[in-house]
């Protein structure tokens, strides 16, 4: 028996650093997915075959002892195993870049939560995403679980820390060219530089949260109307707050520049420091963006929302 489930990446796309201070983020998942497929096999022990990589375990190991990114996977197999006389096998193919903040951690643990979990009994999503979350947390132990729900119910959301995730029923029409810096960075470098800069200018950082804030509102209005180019002047915007609290550097900046050239605004996703920027665009100037980026060699390539989320076949 196999069980197979595919699962979207996602963009932020306003709203990262100052989530983490209470102000509105926005998501969205992306037409670029993670698929896993799990079958049972003979014998209790785990076999993960990846692109990244192999794990083959027995069953019972203590995950704190695994020292692999795809213990995620390893530890949905061993909780669905336990009173189980049988192993797994699963199989991750992916068409999203690794390790650039565009939610492939995530993906992984929605699309595997769902494929071993249906091994053995009909999971809802809401049982998934629980999954999915509890395996995110063997490698991002603070995760929000804000990616996971983006990726488990598609399109676009919004998340923030006391009211958590609110799903927008609006579907706007437009393209996002991502295009990758190819500079490591580490998350939790960049958010403790961030809380310092709030440390040394409280005032300063409390005004830049007001504004983002309502920047964040005012995008949500926007994405009703499906209004990109008022929505790319957002985009600059919130860079321009990015740009304040120091996430940015020189790379990414000619990076930003060289998208709004032909974009309706560009801007950093995700933690900043290396990872990728977005440019919004639509049919009219997406030709145009791809080659700004191809002319000068960056990695970049266009997606779309995602309104599917999770699939199950």
């Amino acid at each position: 028996m196999k069980s197979k489930a595919s699962a979207p990446g996602k963009v932020i796309l306003f709203g990262e650093h100052f989530v983490v201070y209470g102000v509105k983020a926005i998501l969205c998942a992306i037409n670029k997915r993670i698929t896993v497929t799990a079958e049972k096999i003979e014998g209790k022990k785990i076999s993960i075959k990846s692109n990244i990589g192999n794990l083959e375990l027995e069953t019972g190991k203590l995950i704190s002892e695994i020292n692999s990114p795809l213990k995620p996977f390893y530890y949905l197999a061993d909780k669905m195993l336990k009173n189980e006389n049988t192993g797994i096998e699963i199989i991750v193919e992916s068409d999203i870049p690794l390790g650039v903040g565009l939610g492939s951690s995530s993906a992984c643990c929605v699309a595997g939560a769902a494929a071993i979990s249906r091994l053995f009994r009909k999971t809802s999503k809401e049982e998934i995403l629980t999954l999915a979350i509890e395996a995110e947390k063997t490698i991002f132990k603070n995760t929000s679980g804000a990616d996971c729900t983006v990726c488990t119910y598609g399109g676009i959301m919004n998340y923030d820390k006391e009211n958590g995730f609110h799903k927008i029923e609006s579907e706007p029409n437009f393209h996002l060219v991502i295009a990758n810096s190819n500079i490591e960075h580490s998350t939790e470098s960049i958010v403790e530089d961030v809380r310092e800069f709030k440390e040394n200018d409280e005032a300063g950082f409390s005004s830049l949260c007001k504004k983002e804030s309502k920047l964040v509102e005012d995008v949500l209005e926007l994405l009703k109307e499906n209004d990109i180019k008022k929505l790319g002047t957002k985009i600059k915007e919130n860079q321009e707050y990015l740009e304040t609290i120091g996430i940015s550097n020189e790379k990414l900046r000619e990076m930003i520049q060289i998208g709004q050239t032909e974009s309706f605004g560009a801007k950093i996703t995700g933690a900043g420091g290396g990872g990728c920027i977005y440019a919004l665009t639509d049919e009219s100037n997406l030709k145009q963006t791809i080659n700004q980026f191809k002319d000068k060699n960056y990695d970049c390539f266009s997606v779309k929302i995602d309104f599917k989320g999770l699939d199950t076949f």
